[in-house]
């Protein structure tokens, strides 16, 4: 695996556990503060880490006793060693406090990770879902006509 690919890996599988654990801190610890995220709900984008955070502490508390279950599909990355991007198709479940799935969602994720020594960190991350041509609704689940 190269380092490129540990990376990649790396910083998915700290934000699956950061969203699973609703682990403000944690999560906000992947984005660096100048972070630009365009974002698939309500806002039209997030500039800088304190807007964002602001974003994802109101995720997690409307969450109440459900978890949330990351899964990263089709991941796909190139880079060099300052700079990495990364796409994938992203399912977000929302579990029971018993571990039962309740419903699911499906985003198309696309960051750019900025590597500075050790420190990988997004720098700008882009979500989205197609909509449909005939009810303009977001389509939120891969393969479904809207």
């Amino acid at each position: 695996m190269s380092d490129t690919d540990e990376d990649v890996s790396r910083i998915l599988a700290a934000y699956e556990s950061a969203v699973f654990e609703k682990d403000v801190h944690a999560f906000m610890q992947l984005y660096d503060p100048s972070v630009l995220v365009f974002d698939a709900w309500g806002v039209w984008m997030y500039e800088g880490s304190e807007a964002w955070q602001r974003a994802v502490e109101g995720w997690f508390t409307s969450l109440g006793m459900e978890r949330v279950k990351v899964t990263f599909e089709e991941v796909k990355s190139w880079g060099s060693t300052e700079i990495i991007s990364v796409s994938a198709i992203a399912t977000y479940a929302a579990m029971s406090e018993a571990g039962m799935e309740i419903r699911s969602l499906q985003n198309r994720v696309t960051w750019v990770l900025r590597i500075r020594g050790p420190v990988v960190r997004i720098v700008h991350e882009h979500t989205s879902a197609p909509i449909g041509f005939v009810d303009y609704k977001a389509i939120l689940v891969r393969g479904k006509a809207g």
